[in-house]
């Protein structure tokens, strides 16, 4: 349970100010254990692209947000700076879809965290997967 606190606070604070990750505002996080994360949200107007579908910028948006906490629930909590995101877009989402997404710390070593994320439906139909590498600082 303290991760899990841990975990939402850190998002609420991303997602309520005035900063770019305010964007994420409708996610909710679910579960957050040692280097895990889950999350959902249901695709809204704001969310969508021209196309009606879920915008492929929020999903990346999603995906390093989410990673990174992943990264942070890890035992010695980092988030690091990013070197390398990669996003996969193999569905889509539309209007009133439930999309959870379900983030994983591959590996926090002493100066790099690598992270995955993979953003599903209901019926386990996958939207999108990303990675993501983070240098995470000098190790002391």
């Amino acid at each position: 349970m303290a991760i899990l606190r841990k975990v939402r606070g850190i998002f609420e604070i991303l997602s309520t100010k005035k900063v770019f990750d305010q964007v994420l505002k409708k996610v909710k996080i679910l579960v957050a254990d040692p280097g895990k994360v889950v999350a959902e949200f249901t695709v809204e107007e704001e969310h969508q692209n021209p196309g009606g579908t879920l915008h492929g910028g929020f999903t990346a948006t999603l995906i390093d947000s989410m990673t990174t906490l992943a990264l942070l629930s890890g035992e010695d909590g980092r988030s690091g700076v990013s070197v390398d995101l990669n996003v996969t877009y193999i569905g889509t989402a539309k209007i009133g879809d439930l999309v959870t997404i379900t983030a994983e710390a591959l590996k926090i070593g002493r100066t790099m965290g690598f992270a995955t994320a993979d953003l599903k439906l209901p019926d386990g139909k996958l939207v999108a997967r990303g990675n993501q590498t983070k240098h995470l600082g000098s190790s002391l």
